[in-house]
Formats: C-alpha cells, sequence, structure tokens
C-alpha cells in the first residue's frame, strides 16, 4: 500500500501503462507542462514529446486525430481539459468513435481513453463545471467510469487503458489532492460496484466525489442509530445492478444522490431499475442539482451542491416513511 492522491494514482497507471506498452501515448492541451491540473507532471520529461502531445486548442482536431491514431493500432489517452470542452469534439466521440466497431462489423475498433475533468471547482461557473456523465452512459458503444478514490483512479486508469472499447473517463476536479491507499496489485472490473460501507437500514447509492459524501452520510446516520449501505458504482456503462438489488432487498429503501442535474440523471435509470425488481419500504429517493446553470459566485454555487447533510436527511426521512 501507498499512500498518495487522487491525480498521482492516475499519473502513475498512465506512466505504468506507458512503460509497458509502447502503443499507449497521450494528446491534449497542456500536457507539455504536466496538464492543467498537474495529471500528467514528469511524464513529458520521461516520456518526450511524440508520447506526451501537446496539442493546439482545437477538441475536434484532439479527438479525430486519436481516433484515426486508434484505428490503425496505438491505444491514445485523450485529455479533453475539462468535461465542458470535450463537447466540441462530440461529433467525433458520439458519431465515429463510438460506433466504430459495430460500423465495421467488428473488423476495427476504437481503444481510447478519453479523460474530462468534470463537477464544480472553485468558483468556476457555467461553462467549467458541469457534470455530463448521463449523456455518455446514452450512447451505445461507449464505457463510461466515474472514480471517487485514488484506489480507483490507478485501477480503472489501468483497465480503461487496456479496454479494447472507447472510455468515456470522467475524473472529479475537487478531489486531485484527495489522498488514500493504494494497492498497485488490485485489478477493477468495469461493472463492479465498490461497497464503500456495508450497513441493513438503508442503501445509498452514488458515484464520483458524491460517494465519498455518501460516506460521510453514513457516518453521520449511524450517529443517529441509522445503519447505511454505501454503494460505490465506479463505472456507470455497464453499472452493477446486482450489487445494488442485493443491498436494496436487504434494506428496503435507496437513496440515489449525484452531482449532476436530477433531471434526466443517470440516478433515475438507478431508481427506475429497481422498482422493476423490488419492493420499497419507502418511496426511493434521488437527489441530484436543479436544473439550473452553474453559478460563479460560491453562495450560489453552493445551493447547486448535493451534500452529506442532504443525503443524511433524505436517509432520515425513508426512515419516517412508508411506500
Amino acid at each position: 500500500m501507498t499512500v498518495m492522491t487522487y491525480a498521482e494514482a492516475a499519473r502513475l497507471a498512465v506512466a505504468e501503462a506507458m512503460r509497458a506498452d509502447d502503443r499507449v501515448w497521450c494528446v491534449g492541451e497542456d500536457l507539455g507542462r504536466g496538464g492543467v491540473f498537474k495529471q500528467y507532471a514528469g511524464l513529458p520529461e520521461e516520456f518526450g514529446p511524440k508520447r506526451i502531445s501537446d496539442a493546439p486548442i482545437s477538441e475536434a482536431c484532439i479527438m479525430g486525430a486519436a481516433f484515426g491514431a486508434a484505428l490503425v493500432g496505438t491505444r491514445p489517452i485523450v485529455e479533453m481539459r475539462f468535461a465542458d470542452f470535450a463537447l466540441c469534439a462530440t461529433d467525433e466521440l458520439v458519431n465515429q468513435i463510438a460506433k466504430a466497431r459495430f460500423m465495421f462489423g467488428g473488423q476495427s475498433r476504437a481503444p481510447m481513453v478519453i479523460r474530462k475533468p468534470m463537477g464544480m471547482w472553485r468558483s468556476s461557473a457555467a461553462q467549467h463545471s458541469q457534470s455530463l456523465e448521463s449523456w455518455y452512459a446514452h450512447i451505445p458503444g461507449l464505457v463510461v467510469c466515474c472514480p471517487a478514490t485514488p484506489q480507483d483512479n490507478y485501477s480503472m486508469m489501468r483497465a480503461a487503458i487496456e479496454c479494447d472499447d472507447p472510455v468515456v473517463y470522467l475524473e472529479h476536479k475537487n478531489i486531485w489532492m484527495m489522498e488514500g491507499e493504494v494497492d498497485t496489485s488490485l485489478k477493477a472490473e468495469f461493472g463492479k460496484a465498490q461497497i464503500r460501507r456495508t450497513g441493513s437500514d438503508v442503501t445509498l447509492v452514488s458515484w464520483s466525489h458524491t460517494a465519498n459524501l455518501c460516506v460521510e452520510a453514513a457516518e453521520t446516520l449511524a450517529g443517529k442509530g441509522i445503519s447505511a449501505e454505501v454503494i460505490d458504482l465506479v463505472s456507470l456503462w455497464p453499472w452493477d445492478k446486482a450489487a445494488v438489488l442485493e443491498s436494496v432487498n436487504k434494506t428496503g429503501r435507496l437513496i440515489v444522490a449525484h452531482e449532476s442535474v436530477a433531471v434526466g440523471g443517470f440516478g433515475a435509470e438507478v431508481v427506475a431499475t429497481m422498482a422493476q425488481s423490488t419492493t420499497f419500504k419507502s418511496p426511493p429517493q434521488r437527489l441530484g442539482s436543479p436544473r439550473s446553470l452553474i453559478a460563479y459566485a460560491p453562495n450560489l454555487e453552493d445551493k447547486l451542491r448535493v451534500t452529506a447533510d442532504m443525503i443524511a436527511g433524505a436517509a432520515t426521512k425513508s426512515m419516517e416513511s412508508v411506500a
């Protein structure tokens, strides 16, 4: 076990993969200076400009060029700098990369990792703060990951680089410096959730940074005598329906929380899937941001956040109501 930050864990995974396989390379804006969040620090010096490629400011060009490189046998890691900026390359990702294996009858594939730093972070305002994971979960052909811990950011990054399908890899900007133990021998599996805390009264389901808030909420609930089980999905597609169902069958109560907008969010998919498969003791609840633009002002930004207190409050309410 080694203690490292969330950013360091992913950087180590990338470096190890590049050392082991010369087909792995990185391309994106600001990589020559180690990345805007220093998530590539030291890699330009070790691997040089041909494998840590510092690209011009054209997301469509970056994504399209990397797609072509993937089709001819390399394994690019595409850095989009901010998840919001990646929208400039949506056609390349959604209409080309996601559909390549299907359109070519399995004769070709696009093994790519598309890194998209997501989420609210230090008053970054409406164009730099979005969480758009549900968009990509909707697109056939894409794997979607949202790691919440240094361990998962290491293990899932290794799995993403080794995957033969395109992986949309969403890292939350607010936890780059979060520290945790990392065991480099642990393997990750898409569609396999992490049970962050076991419990018997209520199930809390989340992903990305909000999963950490669910752990915090579970600790608060424990002080009230409420035993909460926390499930961190880690990947949204595929997602671990079996783990959530097993937990909800045990607790009879479900709270799904995420930072992204509640309307059309992936939390609705989780609730709907469970509603088709089990009976609840109280109505399931989902927490998400209101359908509002994210303000620059910290006090207004905070109005849109899902907090540990909100999650604990929803779980407490579920203990008091009956379906």
